[in-house]
């Protein structure tokens, strides 16, 4: 009985994966559009330390050293970015998707416009919804954040990292859309550098925030389906309109 009832957990949960699958796709039905199914991970203890002597040191031009080592290093390593762990790899930029993937699993998705489906949005801040995207020769960190900017009151914050330097993200233009209910919610900006540190670019607001009535008016059953799309643009100019 023990054995029946594990097996038919496991086919309701994947019942209920490609419910989800097909409700992302009915509502997004453009054409070629792919669906990731993001599962949320609890936030482990950040290090704002590191993040802040990061941003500093883009700010001049340097490329950051992890705090954790008091030896002299080479200027062109970089810090992990994964923003769910405060890990000791650094290397080189052009590593840091492989480090990504082999050592915090991060799924990679392929295509200029996906849809990223976050689930159990009811979990307890912090929680962050991690994938990586890859589209137009370059690969991007979408990080979705469940945080308390004020004590008791969680907000939902989403933003597009390039892996890239400052100056190649200019170069790019990406949108989120929520799209339910005949309502529809949009945010456009130019992407940030992943040097520059997701921590700073929540801090600073500068990316689509929402309470969590708003998050609640688009989710459906704890899940929140965002549509994204990521341009070339040399426009430097966000929006956010509903």
């Amino acid at each position: 009985m023990l054995f029946f009832t594990q097996c038919f957990g496991a086919v309701l949960d994947l019942i209920h994966l490609r419910f989800q699958h097909y409700k992302a796709k009915r509502v997004f039905s453009a054409a070629g559009q792919l669906v990731c199914v993001v599962n949320p991970t609890h936030s482990l203890k950040y290090a704002p330390t590191r993040c802040a002597a990061a941003q500093a040191s883009t700010e001049q031009g340097i490329l950051p050293a992890c705090h954790h080592h008091e030896a002299v290093h080479d200027p062109q390593l970089v810090p992990c970015t994964c923003p769910l762990f405060s890990c000791p790899w650094e290397g080189h930029l052009e590593v840091v998707v492989s480090h990504l993937r082999q050592t915090h699993r991060i799924n990679i998705l392929q295509g200029a416009e996906i849809v990223f489906l976050a689930t159990d949005m009811h979990l307890p801040a912090p929680t962050d919804w991690i994938i990586m995207h890859s589209c137009l020769g370059h690969q991007f960190l979408l990080v979705l954040r469940k945080q308390e900017k004020y004590e008791g009151h969680p907000q939902f914050f989403a933003t597009m990292m390039l892996i890239g330097t400052p100056t190649q993200a200019n170069n790019f233009t990406y949108r989120l859309e929520l799209n339910r209910n005949q309502r529809r919610l949009k945010w456009e900006a130019t992407p940030r550098s992943i040097l520059e540190c997701v921590d700073s670019v929540i801090s600073d607001g500068d990316c689509l925030v929402l309470n969590t009535s708003l998050a609640q008016l688009f989710s459906d059953n704890g899940s929140l389906a965002i549509g994204i799309a990521i341009t070339t643009s040399k426009v430097h100019s966000s929006e956010a309109e509903m």
